[in-house]
Protein backbone atom coordinates (compact mmCIF):
# COMPACT_ATOMS: atom_id res chain seq x y z
CA UNK A 1 0.00 0.00 0.00
CA UNK A 2 1.63 3.57 -0.89
CA UNK A 3 0.23 7.22 -0.09
CA UNK A 4 -1.54 7.67 -3.49
CA UNK A 5 -3.57 4.26 -2.95
CA UNK A 6 -4.62 6.22 0.63
CA UNK A 7 -5.24 9.11 -0.63
CA UNK A 8 -7.70 8.13 -3.08
CA UNK A 9 -9.75 6.48 -0.59
CA UNK A 10 -9.71 3.35 -3.02
CA UNK A 11 -7.87 1.31 -0.19
CA UNK A 12 -10.70 2.19 2.34
CA UNK A 13 -13.45 1.19 0.11
CA UNK A 14 -12.08 -2.16 -0.59
CA UNK A 15 -11.79 -2.76 3.03
CA UNK A 16 -15.26 -1.66 3.55
CA UNK A 17 -16.51 -3.64 0.77
CA UNK A 18 -14.91 -6.50 1.64
CA UNK A 19 -16.39 -6.26 5.64
CA UNK A 20 -19.82 -6.07 4.20
CA UNK A 21 -19.77 -8.79 1.80
CA UNK A 22 -18.39 -11.37 4.71
CA UNK A 23 -17.79 -10.35 8.28
CA UNK A 24 -13.82 -10.51 8.79
CA UNK A 25 -12.97 -10.53 5.12
CA UNK A 26 -11.59 -7.08 5.10
CA UNK A 27 -9.24 -7.83 8.26
CA UNK A 28 -8.19 -10.91 6.82
CA UNK A 29 -7.53 -10.23 3.29
CA UNK A 30 -6.40 -6.27 3.33
CA UNK A 31 -5.49 -5.45 7.17
CA UNK A 32 -3.46 -8.66 8.03
CA UNK A 33 -5.26 -9.38 11.07
CA UNK A 34 -6.23 -12.71 10.20
CA UNK A 35 -7.00 -14.10 14.11
CA UNK A 36 -9.57 -11.28 14.40
CA UNK A 37 -11.10 -11.89 11.03
CA UNK A 38 -11.01 -15.62 11.26
CA UNK A 39 -13.33 -14.65 15.01
CA UNK A 40 -15.63 -12.32 13.14
CA UNK A 41 -15.92 -15.04 10.12
CA UNK A 42 -16.80 -18.02 12.37
CA UNK A 43 -19.52 -15.49 13.67
CA UNK A 44 -20.96 -15.94 10.13
CA UNK A 45 -20.16 -18.88 9.16
CA UNK A 46 -22.35 -20.33 12.49
CA UNK A 47 -25.05 -18.47 11.69
CA UNK A 48 -24.84 -19.53 8.32
CA UNK A 49 -25.39 -22.89 9.20
CA UNK A 50 -28.30 -21.89 11.43
CA UNK A 51 -29.92 -19.99 8.52
CA UNK A 52 -32.13 -22.28 7.21
CA UNK A 53 -33.27 -22.97 11.67
CA UNK A 54 -33.86 -19.41 11.21
CA UNK A 55 -35.89 -19.02 8.03
CA UNK A 56 -38.45 -21.82 9.27
CA UNK A 57 -39.10 -20.37 13.26
CA UNK A 58 -39.72 -16.70 11.40
CA UNK A 59 -42.29 -18.68 9.05
CA UNK A 60 -43.65 -20.33 11.55
CA UNK A 61 -44.03 -17.40 13.85
CA UNK A 62 -45.82 -15.55 10.80
CA UNK A 63 -48.16 -18.50 10.38
CA UNK A 64 -48.59 -19.76 13.62
CA UNK A 65 -49.24 -22.72 12.56
CA UNK A 66 -51.76 -24.97 10.83
CA UNK A 67 -55.00 -26.64 12.33
CA UNK A 68 -54.42 -30.27 13.14
CA UNK A 69 -57.43 -32.14 14.45
CA UNK A 70 -56.59 -35.26 13.08
CA UNK A 71 -53.34 -35.85 14.96
CA UNK A 72 -52.73 -36.39 18.37
CA UNK A 73 -52.91 -33.13 20.38
CA UNK A 74 -49.29 -33.23 21.76
CA UNK A 75 -48.18 -33.45 18.02
CA UNK A 76 -50.27 -30.52 16.78
CA UNK A 77 -48.67 -27.06 15.64
CA UNK A 78 -48.20 -25.20 19.24
CA UNK A 79 -48.85 -21.55 18.23
CA UNK A 80 -47.36 -20.27 21.56
CA UNK A 81 -44.04 -21.87 21.09
CA UNK A 82 -43.72 -21.14 17.47
CA UNK A 83 -44.68 -16.86 18.47
CA UNK A 84 -41.94 -17.16 21.30
CA UNK A 85 -39.02 -19.39 18.89
CA UNK A 86 -39.69 -16.55 16.48
CA UNK A 87 -39.17 -13.98 18.89
CA UNK A 88 -35.86 -15.42 20.15
CA UNK A 89 -34.66 -15.92 16.86
CA UNK A 90 -35.45 -11.96 15.91
CA UNK A 91 -32.74 -11.59 18.39
CA UNK A 92 -30.45 -13.98 17.61
CA UNK A 93 -30.77 -11.80 14.27
CA UNK A 94 -30.19 -8.71 15.89
CA UNK A 95 -27.36 -9.77 18.15
CA UNK A 96 -25.66 -11.14 14.69
CA UNK A 97 -26.50 -7.72 13.11
CA UNK A 98 -24.97 -5.44 16.11
CA UNK A 99 -22.00 -7.99 15.86
CA UNK A 100 -21.83 -7.42 11.92
CA UNK A 101 -21.50 -3.68 12.21
CA UNK A 102 -18.57 -3.54 15.13
CA UNK A 103 -16.70 -5.79 12.52
CA UNK A 104 -17.23 -3.31 9.94
CA UNK A 105 -16.21 -0.59 12.39
CA UNK A 106 -13.45 -2.60 13.12
CA UNK A 107 -12.10 -2.75 9.91
CA UNK A 108 -11.98 1.01 9.15
CA UNK A 109 -10.48 1.83 12.80
CA UNK A 110 -7.27 -0.30 11.56
CA UNK A 111 -7.07 1.34 8.62
CA UNK A 112 -7.42 4.49 9.95
CA UNK A 113 -5.06 3.41 12.54
CA UNK A 114 -2.54 2.39 9.66
CA UNK A 115 -3.00 5.90 8.05
CA UNK A 116 -1.34 7.38 11.40
CA UNK A 117 1.34 4.70 12.39
CA UNK A 118 2.11 3.83 8.17
CA UNK A 119 2.10 -0.02 9.14
CA UNK A 120 -0.45 -2.68 10.14
CA UNK A 121 -0.84 -3.72 13.45
CA UNK A 122 0.39 -7.88 14.59
CA UNK A 123 -2.11 -10.36 15.52
CA UNK A 124 -0.48 -9.71 19.07
CA UNK A 125 -1.39 -5.96 18.72
CA UNK A 126 -4.78 -6.77 17.57
CA UNK A 127 -5.40 -8.60 20.06
CA UNK A 128 -4.03 -6.51 22.42
CA UNK A 129 -6.43 -3.76 21.40
CA UNK A 130 -9.23 -6.10 21.95
CA UNK A 131 -8.40 -6.93 25.67
CA UNK A 132 -7.92 -3.43 26.27
CA UNK A 133 -9.90 -0.88 24.19
CA UNK A 134 -12.81 -3.12 23.72
CA UNK A 135 -12.76 -4.96 26.72
CA UNK A 136 -15.79 -3.24 28.13
CA UNK A 137 -18.03 -4.21 25.34
CA UNK A 138 -16.58 -7.95 25.42
CA UNK A 139 -17.40 -7.53 29.38
CA UNK A 140 -20.68 -6.25 29.30
CA UNK A 141 -21.69 -8.45 26.61
CA UNK A 142 -22.91 -11.38 28.58
CA UNK A 143 -24.82 -9.15 30.59
CA UNK A 144 -27.04 -7.42 27.39
CA UNK A 145 -27.32 -10.70 25.94
CA UNK A 146 -29.56 -12.04 29.43
CA UNK A 147 -31.08 -9.00 29.35
CA UNK A 148 -32.23 -8.90 25.83
CA UNK A 149 -33.17 -13.07 26.03
CA UNK A 150 -34.43 -12.82 29.77
CA UNK A 151 -36.45 -8.95 29.71
CA UNK A 152 -36.66 -8.13 26.17
CA UNK A 153 -37.81 -11.18 24.51
CA UNK A 154 -40.73 -11.64 27.37
CA UNK A 155 -41.83 -7.86 27.02
CA UNK A 156 -41.81 -8.11 23.33
CA UNK A 157 -43.74 -11.51 23.71
CA UNK A 158 -46.17 -10.11 25.77
CA UNK A 159 -47.08 -7.45 24.09
CA UNK A 160 -47.49 -9.52 20.44
CA UNK A 161 -49.89 -11.39 22.45
CA UNK A 162 -52.35 -8.50 22.24
CA UNK A 163 -52.21 -8.76 18.07
CA UNK A 164 -53.78 -12.62 18.19
CA UNK A 165 -56.52 -13.98 19.21
CA UNK A 166 -55.43 -16.30 22.10
CA UNK A 167 -57.89 -16.87 24.48
CA UNK A 168 -60.63 -19.50 25.52
CA UNK A 169 -62.33 -21.15 24.15
CA UNK A 170 -61.56 -21.25 20.71
CA UNK A 171 -57.74 -20.46 20.33
CA UNK A 172 -56.05 -22.29 23.45
CA UNK A 173 -52.87 -24.12 22.40
CA UNK A 174 -52.17 -27.04 21.32
CA UNK A 175 -55.54 -28.22 20.78
CA UNK A 176 -56.13 -24.94 18.69
CA UNK A 177 -54.16 -22.45 16.95
CA UNK A 178 -53.51 -18.76 17.58
CA UNK A 179 -53.85 -16.27 14.82
CA UNK A 180 -52.80 -12.86 14.22
CA UNK A 181 -55.65 -10.59 14.06
CA UNK A 182 -54.09 -6.97 13.83
CA UNK A 183 -55.57 -4.29 15.77
CA UNK A 184 -58.96 -6.03 16.86
CA UNK A 185 -58.39 -6.14 20.31
CA UNK A 186 -57.92 -2.58 20.33
CA UNK A 187 -60.95 -2.39 18.63
CA UNK A 188 -62.83 -4.42 20.65
CA UNK A 189 -61.37 -2.99 23.96
CA UNK A 190 -61.66 0.93 22.91
CA UNK A 191 -64.98 1.25 21.19
CA UNK A 192 -65.65 -1.95 19.36
CA UNK A 193 -67.72 -3.50 22.33
CA UNK A 194 -69.82 -1.56 24.74
CA UNK A 195 -69.57 -4.12 27.61
CA UNK A 196 -65.66 -4.11 27.02
CA UNK A 197 -65.32 -0.57 26.26
CA UNK A 198 -67.42 -0.11 29.62
CA UNK A 199 -65.45 -2.12 31.44
CA UNK A 200 -62.47 -0.36 30.30
CA UNK A 201 -63.49 3.21 31.37
CA UNK A 202 -64.32 1.87 34.28
CA UNK A 203 -61.48 0.06 35.88
CA UNK A 204 -59.10 2.63 33.97
CA UNK A 205 -60.67 5.84 36.02
CA UNK A 206 -60.62 3.92 39.02
CA UNK A 207 -57.19 3.14 38.67
CA UNK A 208 -55.60 6.67 38.61
CA UNK A 209 -58.12 7.62 41.21
CA UNK A 210 -56.89 4.80 43.19
CA UNK A 211 -53.37 6.02 42.88
CA UNK A 212 -53.96 9.37 42.93
CA UNK A 213 -55.52 8.62 46.61
CA UNK A 214 -53.28 6.35 47.91
CA UNK A 215 -50.10 8.12 47.29
CA UNK A 216 -51.68 11.18 48.69
CA UNK A 217 -52.76 9.91 51.87
CA UNK A 218 -50.21 7.84 52.51
CA UNK A 219 -47.70 10.61 51.51
CA UNK A 220 -49.46 13.63 53.77
CA UNK A 221 -50.83 11.14 56.42
CA UNK A 222 -46.73 10.37 57.16
CA UNK A 223 -45.74 13.68 56.96
CA UNK A 224 -48.59 15.14 59.43
CA UNK A 225 -47.42 12.20 61.61
CA UNK A 226 -44.28 12.93 61.16
CA UNK A 227 -44.52 16.78 61.96
CA UNK A 228 -46.71 16.11 64.96
CA UNK A 229 -44.06 14.07 66.06
CA UNK A 230 -40.75 16.41 65.49
CA UNK A 231 -42.32 19.77 66.49
CA UNK A 232 -44.14 18.53 69.69
CA UNK A 233 -40.59 17.16 71.51
CA UNK A 234 -42.80 14.36 73.16
CA UNK A 235 -40.55 12.00 75.11
CA UNK A 236 -42.45 9.15 73.64
CA UNK A 237 -41.84 9.91 70.41
CA UNK A 238 -39.83 7.22 69.79
CA UNK A 239 -42.42 4.68 70.72
CA UNK A 240 -44.96 5.97 68.85
CA UNK A 241 -42.97 5.43 65.50
CA UNK A 242 -42.23 2.13 66.60
CA UNK A 243 -45.81 1.74 67.10
CA UNK A 244 -46.80 3.16 63.79
CA UNK A 245 -43.73 1.47 61.91
CA UNK A 246 -45.77 -2.00 62.50
CA UNK A 247 -48.37 -2.06 59.86
CA UNK A 248 -45.13 -1.02 57.01
CA UNK A 249 -43.49 -3.86 59.02
CA UNK A 250 -45.88 -6.58 58.87
CA UNK A 251 -46.09 -8.70 55.08
CA UNK A 252 -48.71 -6.67 53.31
CA UNK A 253 -50.13 -10.60 52.20
CA UNK A 254 -50.93 -10.88 55.82
CA UNK A 255 -52.16 -7.47 56.53
CA UNK A 256 -54.29 -7.53 53.81
CA UNK A 257 -55.91 -11.07 54.60
CA UNK A 258 -56.54 -10.22 57.93
CA UNK A 259 -58.77 -6.85 57.43
CA UNK A 260 -60.43 -9.02 54.89
CA UNK A 261 -61.73 -11.23 57.68
CA UNK A 262 -61.69 -8.24 60.32
CA UNK A 263 -64.11 -6.33 57.33
CA UNK A 264 -66.11 -9.26 56.28
CA UNK A 265 -69.98 -8.59 56.03
CA UNK A 266 -71.60 -11.67 57.53
CA UNK A 267 -68.87 -12.40 60.73
CA UNK A 268 -66.20 -10.33 60.65
CA UNK A 269 -65.06 -8.67 64.12
CA UNK A 270 -65.62 -5.44 63.29
CA UNK A 271 -69.37 -5.39 62.38
CA UNK A 272 -70.19 -8.00 65.75
CA UNK A 273 -68.40 -5.59 67.83
CA UNK A 274 -70.09 -2.50 66.82
CA UNK A 275 -73.39 -4.48 66.58
CA UNK A 276 -72.97 -5.56 70.16
CA UNK A 277 -72.11 -1.87 71.52
CA UNK A 278 -75.48 -1.26 70.00
CA UNK A 279 -74.09 1.61 67.48
CA UNK A 280 -75.02 -0.52 64.24
CA UNK A 281 -78.84 -2.38 63.49
CA UNK A 282 -77.30 -4.29 60.59
CA UNK A 283 -74.03 -5.35 59.56
CA UNK A 284 -71.90 -2.25 57.31
CA UNK A 285 -71.01 -3.93 54.10
CA UNK A 286 -67.45 -2.62 54.24
CA UNK A 287 -66.07 -5.16 50.87
CA UNK A 288 -69.57 -6.17 49.24
CA UNK A 289 -70.70 -2.17 48.50
CA UNK A 290 -68.47 -0.78 45.35
CA UNK A 291 -67.96 2.87 46.69
CA UNK A 292 -67.62 1.86 50.39
CA UNK A 293 -64.82 -0.92 49.27
CA UNK A 294 -63.09 1.54 47.55
CA UNK A 295 -63.37 3.90 50.37
CA UNK A 296 -62.27 0.94 52.48
CA UNK A 297 -59.10 0.28 50.42
CA UNK A 298 -57.72 3.62 50.37
CA UNK A 299 -58.28 3.81 53.82
CA UNK A 300 -56.68 0.05 54.78
CA UNK A 301 -53.59 1.37 52.30
CA UNK A 302 -53.11 4.35 54.32
CA UNK A 303 -53.42 2.69 57.69
CA UNK A 304 -50.19 -0.08 55.83
CA UNK A 305 -48.44 2.69 53.73
CA UNK A 306 -48.24 5.80 55.68
CA UNK A 307 -45.79 4.29 58.25
CA UNK A 308 -42.76 4.53 54.87
CA UNK A 309 -43.55 8.62 54.65
CA UNK A 310 -43.54 9.09 57.83
CA UNK A 311 -40.08 7.94 58.16
CA UNK A 312 -38.63 9.47 55.12
CA UNK A 313 -40.23 12.86 56.19
CA UNK A 314 -38.70 12.52 59.28
CA UNK A 315 -35.70 11.77 57.69
CA UNK A 316 -36.12 14.94 55.78
CA UNK A 317 -37.05 17.34 58.03
CA UNK A 318 -34.05 16.64 60.15
CA UNK A 319 -31.90 18.26 57.17
CA UNK A 320 -32.99 21.00 57.37
CA UNK A 321 -31.72 23.49 59.77
CA UNK A 322 -32.99 24.72 63.06
CA UNK A 323 -31.67 28.06 62.49
CA UNK A 324 -34.85 28.56 59.59
CA UNK A 325 -37.39 27.64 62.25
CA UNK A 326 -36.21 29.94 64.76
CA UNK A 327 -35.73 32.76 62.52
CA UNK A 328 -39.31 32.38 61.93
CA UNK A 329 -40.57 32.10 65.21
CA UNK A 330 -39.01 35.40 65.88
CA UNK A 331 -40.59 36.84 63.37
CA UNK A 332 -44.34 35.64 64.83
CA UNK A 333 -44.95 32.65 62.82
CA UNK A 334 -46.96 30.61 64.13
CA UNK A 335 -46.56 26.51 63.77
CA UNK A 336 -49.24 25.96 60.99
CA UNK A 337 -47.32 28.92 58.94
CA UNK A 338 -43.91 27.43 59.66
CA UNK A 339 -45.31 24.39 58.13
CA UNK A 340 -46.91 25.89 54.99
CA UNK A 341 -44.17 28.19 54.16
CA UNK A 342 -40.53 25.93 55.20
CA UNK A 343 -41.64 22.56 56.11
CA UNK A 344 -43.92 21.72 53.65
CA UNK A 345 -41.86 23.19 50.48
CA UNK A 346 -38.45 22.14 51.44
CA UNK A 347 -39.89 18.13 52.35
CA UNK A 348 -42.07 18.27 49.03
CA UNK A 349 -38.55 19.30 46.82
CA UNK A 350 -36.83 16.45 48.56
CA UNK A 351 -39.15 13.80 48.12
CA UNK A 352 -41.23 14.79 44.32
CA UNK A 353 -39.47 12.13 42.97
CA UNK A 354 -40.12 9.19 45.43
CA UNK A 355 -44.05 10.55 45.02
CA UNK A 356 -43.84 10.06 41.64
CA UNK A 357 -42.68 6.30 42.11
CA UNK A 358 -44.99 6.12 44.67
CA UNK A 359 -47.55 6.63 42.19
CA UNK A 360 -46.82 4.26 39.64
CA UNK A 361 -46.08 1.41 42.30
CA UNK A 362 -49.57 2.58 43.23
CA UNK A 363 -51.18 1.78 39.99
CA UNK A 364 -49.70 -1.40 39.95
CA UNK A 365 -50.32 -2.19 43.55
CA UNK A 366 -51.70 -5.44 43.19
CA UNK A 367 -51.95 -6.76 46.50
CA UNK A 368 -53.45 -3.70 48.23
CA UNK A 369 -56.76 -4.92 46.14
CA UNK A 370 -56.17 -8.46 45.37
CA UNK A 371 -55.77 -9.49 48.79
CA UNK A 372 -58.08 -7.38 50.31
CA UNK A 373 -61.26 -7.52 47.75
CA UNK A 374 -60.17 -9.86 44.89
CA UNK A 375 -61.82 -6.92 42.96
CA UNK A 376 -65.08 -7.33 43.92
CA UNK A 377 -67.81 -6.79 45.22
CA UNK A 378 -69.54 -8.09 41.29
CA UNK A 379 -70.93 -5.39 39.04
CA UNK A 380 -73.14 -5.62 36.17
CA UNK A 381 -70.73 -6.65 33.41
CA UNK A 382 -68.20 -8.58 35.89
CA UNK A 383 -69.53 -11.88 34.58
CA UNK A 384 -68.33 -11.29 31.12
CA UNK A 385 -65.47 -9.20 31.94
CA UNK A 386 -64.25 -10.42 34.85
CA UNK A 387 -63.62 -6.75 35.74
CA UNK A 388 -65.06 -6.50 39.91
CA UNK A 389 -65.93 -3.10 41.32
CA UNK A 390 -62.62 -2.57 43.10
CA UNK A 391 -60.49 -4.03 40.42
CA UNK A 392 -57.39 -2.02 39.29
CA UNK A 393 -56.14 -2.57 35.72
CA UNK A 394 -53.36 -4.88 36.93
CA UNK A 395 -55.55 -7.52 39.14
CA UNK A 396 -58.14 -7.22 35.73
CA UNK A 397 -55.34 -8.63 33.92
CA UNK A 398 -54.75 -11.39 36.80
CA UNK A 399 -58.41 -12.05 36.23
CA UNK A 400 -58.72 -12.03 32.42
CA UNK A 401 -55.60 -14.61 32.58
CA UNK A 402 -57.07 -16.88 35.26
CA UNK A 403 -60.62 -16.94 35.29
CA UNK A 404 -61.28 -16.28 31.68
CA UNK A 405 -57.87 -17.08 29.72
CA UNK A 406 -58.47 -14.03 27.59
CA UNK A 407 -54.73 -13.38 27.07
CA UNK A 408 -55.45 -11.54 24.06
CA UNK A 409 -57.09 -8.46 25.85
CA UNK A 410 -55.00 -8.87 29.43
CA UNK A 411 -52.14 -7.88 26.47
CA UNK A 412 -53.96 -5.09 25.80
CA UNK A 413 -54.09 -3.67 29.19
CA UNK A 414 -50.36 -4.16 29.80
CA UNK A 415 -49.48 -2.25 27.05
CA UNK A 416 -51.74 0.67 27.98
CA UNK A 417 -50.40 0.07 31.87
CA UNK A 418 -46.60 0.26 30.12
CA UNK A 419 -47.85 4.01 27.79
CA UNK A 420 -49.03 5.41 30.85
CA UNK A 421 -46.46 4.42 33.36
CA UNK A 422 -43.48 4.74 31.20
CA UNK A 423 -43.41 8.93 30.91
CA UNK A 424 -42.97 8.56 34.78
CA UNK A 425 -40.34 6.36 35.02
CA UNK A 426 -38.23 8.42 32.24
CA UNK A 427 -39.22 11.42 34.24
CA UNK A 428 -38.34 10.26 37.29
CA UNK A 429 -35.09 8.82 36.17
CA UNK A 430 -33.76 11.86 34.28
CA UNK A 431 -34.11 13.75 37.38
CA UNK A 432 -31.67 11.39 39.20
CA UNK A 433 -27.76 12.47 40.05
CA UNK A 434 -26.19 9.52 37.98
CA UNK A 435 -28.22 10.50 34.80
CA UNK A 436 -27.79 14.53 35.00
CA UNK A 437 -24.15 13.88 36.10
CA UNK A 438 -23.04 10.76 34.90
CA UNK A 439 -22.03 9.66 38.49
CA UNK A 440 -23.43 7.49 40.98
Amino acid sequence: MNLKIKADGSFKNKILISSILFMGLGHILYLKQYLKGMLFALIEIIFLILFPTIITKLTNMVTLGEPQPNIPVKLRDNSIFMLIDGIIFLAVIFLFLVIYIISVRSALESYKDYCIDKHFKSNNESMGQILGKAFPIFGLFPTIGLVLFFVVVPLIFSASVAFTNYSAPKNLPPNNTVDWVGLDNFVTMFGGNATWTSALGRVAIWTLVWGLLATFTCYFGGMIMAVILHDNKLKVAPVFRAIFILPYAVPSVVSMLVWQNLLNGSFGTINRTLNTLGLIAKPIPWLSNEWLARFTCVLINLWAGFPYFMLLVTGTMTAITTDVFEAARIDGANRYQIFRRITLPLVLYQTMPLIIMSFTHNINNFGAIFFLTGGDPVVKDTTLTSAGGTDILVTWIYGLTVDLMKYNYASVLAIMIFVVLAPFAIFNFRRTKSYKEGEV
